[in-house]
């Protein structure tokens, strides 16, 4: 088959390390896929076998003068699947990954039968949490009418639910796919030289922004009063950052506090750490909730919307989840510092194997076909 997976670009991010390993990975099960970036942004090694391909601007008639970057950003796109449609044949499947992607290519002129747009996170969160009033309204409409009459794939229960009940939105199609993990690999890796901590330490990994709230993070920690160091993997905006760094400071946590910033191999970190902490306001799926998890690592989640009560509630692990306040996820962390749970069988984790996964992906394509 002939696969298209299409992103607004690669910077250091869970959604996009998902594109990347669907692409290596549907590549490995015979099948040609194209990964196409909206932007010239990458911050990740790309695999070799990975066809990447960045769309480039065009010279658009001069009556498009006016018209939006959204508007001319489809032009691009649909002038590129023409063109490879023309001289390969016509893609199997195509994939929309992430909203800002999904506003272009509803713009394009790409026959929807065979589009699934895949939502990676809590649309209802991520777009309206901090909007009031008309504002508010305006979004949802725009969000309910994107969507609505489309095939979409959700990451997890909770995001298909968030699109039916929270946006209003009636899917011509709606299915579940997890997202998909190398899991040899991440043990592997897991096993590489890395400087790590020689003492004890807690671990939380994911960019700087308001809904991971790393705020409520050094609050818990700072209540908890557990000895060992945390470590903040993660990139973002230099403006969220000091902002954490003055909060550790005004907590007296500075010296107690490793800012790591971005990892390409997170997971040496993630194994000898004495425990993962999850704190945010919203998941779509939660990834490092399994990747600690593939790693023997304990871990504490928020059981915030989304993903990880899914996770951790199938893997057997509930008891890891607490409220979404300081107090409860300190609570919790010095439980489970103080009498870590048994390793899980990491049986119960192969639903996530990308094999697995990445056929799910493959079998939309026969639906398409049939409908």
């Amino acid at each position: 088959m002939r696969i298209l997976m299409i992103i607004d670009g690669l910077p250091g991010g869970g959604a996009e390390k998902v594109v990347l390993t669907l692409c290596q990975d549907i590549h490995h099960m015979g099948h040609r896929v194209t990964l196409l970036s909206l932007r010239d942004v990458c911050h990740y090694t790309l695999p070799q076998e990975v066809q990447y391909e960045v769309l480039k601007p065009l010279t658009y008639p001069s009556s498009w003068k006016d018209f939006t970057t959204h508007s001319r950003t489809a032009y691009a796109l649909n002038h590129f699947i023409s063109l490879h449609e023309t001289k390969e044949g016509t893609y199997d499947l195509i994939c929309s990954h992430l909203y800002n992607t999904d506003r272009i290519v509803v713009h394009s002129q790409i026959s929807s039968k065979n589009i699934w747009f895949c939502v990676h996170s809590m649309l209802s969160t991520s777009y309206l949490w901090h909007r009031h009033g008309l504002d508010r309204w305006l979004k949802k409409k725009q969000i309910t009418k994107l969507y609505s009459n489309k095939n979409i794939v959700s990451v997890s229960t909770s995001v298909a639910e968030d699109l039916v009940c929270n946006l209003s939105i009636t899917p011509r199609r709606l299915t579940v796919i997890h997202n998909p993990f190398q899991i040899d690999n991440i043990l592997n890796k897991a096993i590489e030289k890395h400087n790590v901590p020689n003492s004890p330490y807690l671990i939380h990994v994911g960019r700087f922004h308001p809904h991971k709230r790393h705020d409520r993070l050094l609050l818990a920690y700072a209540e908890s009063n557990i000895p060992a160091p945390l470590v903040l993997v993660g990139s973002g905006q230099i403006q969220q950052i000091n902002m954490i760094k003055k909060l550790a400071a005004k907590l007296h946590l500075l010296e107690r506090i490793i800012f790591a910033g971005f990892h390409k191999n997170p997971y040496p970190l993630i194994k000898n750490a004495k425990m993962l902490i999850l704190s945010s306001d919203s998941e779509g799926f939660g990834n490092v909730l399994v990747e600690a998890l593939l790693c023997q690592t304990p871990v504490v989640s928020t059981r915030c919307p989304g993903g990880p009560a899914e996770i951790l509630e199938k893997a057997g692990m509930g008891n890891m989840l607490t409220a979404l306040t300081s107090h409860a996820l300190a609570e919790k962390m010095k439980e489970v510092y103080l009498s870590p749970p048994a390793p899980i069988d990491k049986k119960r984790l192969m639903i996530y194997s990308s094999k697995i996964i990445c056929q799910q992906y493959l079998n939309l394509a026969t639906q398409s076909q049939n409908k």
